[in-house]
């Protein structure tokens, strides 16, 4: 006996929206507890960063710049930007990424270990990606590399091929391209 399926009386979404990485900048007051309530509206609410940068840009006016890259649709960035809005310490919050591609930079650290053909092929490498060494042995070499998140991808994925050990990065931090600020 097959069971009836249940016909609903609203609309179906025809199309699902996109999901769009969005970076954001959200300028605050510098004060204790501004990160862990940007973060909580984040995590109380299910929503993954993807990237986060904070430092203090304005130091006679205690105003400091969070840049957080994270993922959805449309209509959940929205409503992202209208809850960070809500809070009291922030100033203003603005989607870099609706005026077309924004200038971002990330740095990273990179550890990578061998020896002989590894190791030249490590350092020919780090100098098509522009990366510099800041330190060396005979068995090791950290790479610092700033650039784009996908650059230093690319770059970690040739390096674990060749013996990736460790690595740090700082986040990204962004800015709208042309004469207006954040």
């Amino acid at each position: 006996m097959a069971q009836s399926q249940k016909q609903s009386h609203y609309p179906s979404q025809v199309a699902q929206e996109p999901i769009e990485q969005r970076t954001l900048s959200v300028i605050v007051d510098n004060e204790p507890g501004v990160l862990a309530r940007v973060i909580g509206l984040f995590s109380g609410r299910g929503y993954n960063i993807d990237s986060l940068t904070v430092t203090e840009t304005e130091h006679e006016k205690h105003i400091s710049r969070i840049t957080i890259v994270t993922i959805g649709t449309p209509m959940v960035i929205e409503q992202i930007k209208h809850q960070l809005e809500r809070l009291v310490p922030v100033h203003r919050v603005e989607d870099l990424t609706l005026n077309g591609e924004p200038l971002e930079r990330e740095l990273a650290l990179i550890k990578v270990q061998g020896k002989g053909e590894k190791r030249i092929e490590s350092l020919r490498l780090a100098e098509i990606y522009h990366a510099r060494v800041i330190d060396a042995s005979t068995e090791h070499f950290v790479f610092e590399m700033t650039g784009r998140a996908r650059e230093i991808e690319q770059f970690l994925q040739m390096m674990s091929e060749l013996g990736l050990v460790e690595v740090a990065r700082t986040g990204i931090a962004a800015m709208a391209r042309g004469k207006s600020g954040a």
